[in-house]
């Protein structure tokens, strides 16, 4: 075997490799070992190893040495330095151009701005607790064989039950139910309160701070009550709560705690917790089966992994759960899942939820037209950049001339780009807070979801987005720069193309202008397809009618006696909810050997006629005694058609009977078809029964008067005559209407503001193109008019490829809206008012007439321009 070639120390090699400069080092390692292999075969290993060594230490010299690293640092912040200071005097020298740049930029910024405090808002909800990575809501997907999918954010009891027992992986499991709530009274004292029922684990799994009581015991034993701060206060002032009986109706609760007020950003939000062993003393065998498998909408269970818990094999084993407990149901599945408490803010389309969320995908909308404006501004400097190429060119080439490298330029560049977003920072900031009170106004669901105040990691957010918009605005004008040709782009730098014959500062135009069309006629068909929607033939009349929510100690009979006497009200009826408002009553319907799930509506003999329903077929309702046997029913269109009842015709339906949970009920009336919940929705069968007085939720008063406000205060003061407790809840039916899409109405505002933004971005955009152009065409437009050119036929030929650029513009965004709606949105929406082409029009013609006015306004001034000033020095 042949023996391995001696080689020269390593440490020796590593040290020269470590002080020797890159250039020369490849030459001197090949010398040195070129003479370590001569000294080996001449002298020995051992003897060329220490010459060796010793030759390293002697060629440690200036002039082989490398310049330290802190000599490099020290040039790059002298080089940083003259960057800032080359960058402010071009944005003091081009104030214009900067001007466009910083009012641009800072507008776009500000709705980042505002985007990031919002995600920050809801990342940092429940951050409070201790444990919050490990803690899981368990959810259900329900579905039923003839019915669409719900996802609910609620649980069975019995869900909860096995997993504590069956499931390993877990630390701990605790229970709550919804629902809790109604006038605590102290004494003489009376506090409307809610709250919910929450076991004795309920403390071990959510940090919720207690003032008093110990967290083990406050929830175990049954009618234990915890309150909050701001709860105990109320009820018992400067008192000790703890160990106090507390009413509600007539139970009393012992005060076993008192904890903290939660925190705003807190995905639940009650007055009072309640031992969930309560419930069982207080309403046995709720629900119908309070342990059933099916009783899902509303109980929540909670769990907390140990640490390194692995959520999946937690999963894999509810989902055995799922398996086997689905095996008992026909016409239906249950299946569990887990939800991260990180996830809850962010999924609003969960039904039953236990707090106010936002829907995850708005927020992503949301932030992509953020980034859309953001990025339009970006273009505006990327296009004004290039568009001053001419003088800046000069700029590049004398830097060149002296040796600075293509990383020097981008350098340069980018520092400048990242200067103007800093200084537009400063400017979005004032906007932002301006934004923040006008965005959470919008919705008032908004202000107790959200604080979207400063803090210390939301400013260092809010510079990071500065110097990314710095970046990006930055890198294609400084990439621009550093590639070009020196003399080249002397020559004609406006001879630059991209994407073959598309000029890039046109492209740029067009880009701008079609998100800016896009965004002002999405405002526009919103804003008429939301009017459409409130004003909407429902089917029956809501013109006059005052709804008036019943609380509290309230007695409807006493309340509508005491109505009847104002003359201003003409009619008065009582019913269990106000339809076409989203909420939804149902239950199971059989005719025949047919059943099925209908809507449901509890109503007085007067509903029907104060709401100007029309029949199709028979009588309304009569009015029976209280606790009197039931017997008629009043259905809708669609119920004949569901159970082909005397072959869907009205008048055959009329005595035909229908089994209503145990009871057999004659169907005496047919009405017409109407909304019974929003637009988005079908229209579903539906029954219209007599109720006790207990069941009804409402009353409805047809009111006539010339004085509105003079009217609510006497209904209100014959309310204050009855309960001095609660607020009176009355509302016009065609506010909660308008409520009922207030989200649409908050998303038309959205738009209109992000339009606005848009178009002055773009307009800003274009006006600095404008006045470029213009100006590096006077010789031109001289020439021109000492050749005869009328001032009308320069304004065209100065204007006329801009506004192409914007027919272009049209083009592209107008089909895009059209799509975006037609497709996307109003599928959405069963029943809306049709789009107008009109509708397009206009928004094309709004933006068209203010480039116009930019364009014409430069174009006329460069025309009138004296040829003598301009060609003087020719």
């Amino acid at each position: 075997m042949k023996a391995s070639q001696p080689t020269p120390p390593k440490w020796a090699e590593r040290l020269l490799c470590w002080y020797c400069r890159p250039a020369i080092l490849e030459d001197l390692q090949g010398d040195l070992h070129e003479y370590f292999e001569r000294n080996v075969k001449a002298k020995g290993v051992k003897r060329a190893r220490l010459i060796y060594i010793l030759d390293v230490i002697k060629f440690f010299r200036i002039y082989t040495v490398r310049k330290p690293e802190f000599i490099n640092l020290l040039i790059h912040w002298i080089m940083l330095g003259s960057y800032i200071k080359t960058s402010g005097r071009n944005i003091v020298r081009n104030k214009l151009f900067s001007g466009i740049n910083i009012i641009g930029l800072a507008i776009s910024m500000s709705v980042g701005l505002l985007v990031i405090a919002l995600v920050s808002d809801f990342r940092s909800y429940d951050d409070f607790h201790e444990n919050k990575d490990r803690i899981y809501r368990v959810i259900t997907a329900h579905q039923r064989q003839d019915g669409p999918p719900m996802n609910l954010a609620t649980s069975s009891v019995l869900a909860g039950k096995r997993i504590k027992e069956s499931v390993t992986g877990i630390e701990k499991v605790t229970l709550m139910r919804r629902g809790f709530g109604g006038d605590a009274k102290v004494g003489e004292s009376v506090m409307p309160l809610s709250g919910i029922w929450a076991d004795e684990a309920f403390f071990s799994i959510f940090t919720f701070p207690l003032i008093q009581g110990n967290p083990a015991t406050a929830l175990k034993d049954p009618y234990s009550l915890v309150l909050t701060e701001t709860s105990a206060r109320k009820l018992f002032g400067s008192e000790n709560a703890l160990g106090q009986s507390v009413k509600f109706d007539t139970i009393n609760y012992i005060v076993t705690a008192v904890m903290k007020d939660i925190p705003r950003l807190s995905h639940m939000h009650f007055d009072v917790l309640v031992s969930f062993a309560t419930v069982d003393l207080v309403k046995p065998d709720m629900d119908g089966g309070f342990m059933s498998w099916s009783n899902i909408y509303s109980n929540y269970t909670y769990i907390l992994l140990p640490e390194h818990g692995d959520a999946q094999t937690v999963q894999a084993s509810i989902n055995k759960i799922s398996t086997a407990e689905n095996k008992a149901l026909e016409d239906q599945r249950i299946d569990l899942n887990l939800q991260s408490l990180g996830e809850i803010p962010f999924n609003a389309r969960l039904s039953n939820p236990i707090g106010l969320a936002m829907n995850g995908i708005a927020l992503w909308i949301l932030g992509g037209f953020a980034m859309i404006i953001i990025m339009s501004a970006c273009f505006n400097y990327t296009n004004l950049s290039i568009a001053r190429s001419l003088r800046r060119s000069r700029e590049v080439g004398i830097r060149k001339v002296m040796g600075a490298r293509k990383m020097h330029v981008l350098g340069q560049f980018i520092v400048e780009a990242v200067i103007i977003a800093l200084l537009a920072l400063l400017l979005s900031s004032g906007v932002f807070m301006l934004l923040r009170s006008s965005f959470l106004s919008m919705e008032p669901k908004l202000q107790t979801m959200l604080s979207l105040e400063l803090s210390p990691r939301l400013v260092l957010q809010f510079m990071l987005l500065a110097i990314t918009v710095g970046l990006l605005a930055g890198l294609p004008p400084a990439f621009f720069f550093a590639r070009i040709n020196i003399i080249k782009v002397l020559k004609d730098i406006s001879s630059l193309q991209v994407f073959r014959h598309v000029n890039i500062r046109k492209a740029l135009i067009v880009v701008q202008y079609t998100f800016s069309l896009i965004f002002i006629t999405t405002t526009i068909i919103g804003y008429n397809q939301y009017k459409g929607l409130i004003s909407y033939d429902l089917g029956f009349s809501t013109e006059n009618i005052v709804n008036i929510k019943l609380a509290g100690g309230v007695k409807g009979d006493l309340l509508v006696k005491e109505l009847k006497e104002l003359p201003e009200v003409t009619d008065i009826s009582r019913s269990l909810m106000v339809t076409s408002l989203g909420n939804i009553h149902g239950m199971q319907v059989k005719y025949k050997n047919d059943s099925s799930g209908v809507w449901l509506n509890l109503i007085d003999e007067n509903y029907l006629p104060l709401h100007q329903h029309k029949f199709l077929a028979g009588r309304n309702l009569h009015a029976i005694a209280e606790g009197a046997e039931e017997s008629e029913v009043v259905v809708n269109e669609q119920l004949l058609k569901r159970f082909d009842i005397a072959k869907r015709d009205p008048l055959k339906a009329l005595g035909e009977e229908l089994l209503v949970d145990t009871m057999r009920l004659t169907i005496v009336g047919v009405v017409k078809d109407f909304n019974y919940g929003t637009l988005e929705s079908t229209i579903e069968p539906l029954i219209m029964r007599y109720a006790s007085i207990q069941y009804y939720g409402n009353i409805n008063l047809r009111v006539k008067t010339e004085d509105w406000p003079a009217t609510f205060a006497r209904i209100n003061a014959i309310w204050q005559k009855l309960d001095k407790v609660h607020p009176m809840e009355a509302k016009f039916y065609s506010d909660q209407i308008q409520e009922a899409y207030n989200q649409f109405s908050v998303m038309v505002k959205v738009f209109g503001f992000l339009a606005f933004l848009a178009v002055c971005i773009a307009s800003m955009g274009l006006l600095g193109m404008v006045v470029f152009a213009t100006e590096t065409r006077l010789k031109e437009v001289s020439i021109r008019k000492v050749l005869g050119a009328s001032e009308t036929k320069l304004v065209y030929m100065l204007s006329k490829g801009f506004i192409a650029l914007l027919v272009i513009a049209a083009c592209i965004a107008l089909p895009a809206t059209y799509f975006f709606f037609d497709k996307v949105v109003l599928v959405k929406f069963m029943y809306h008012p049709p789009m107008r082409v009109s509708e397009l029009i206009l928004g094309f013609f709004i933006v068209m007439l203010l480039a116009l006015v930019m364009i014409g306004s430069q174009t006329l001034r460069a025309a009138r321009t004296n040829p003598a000033e301009v060609l003087k020095n020719e």
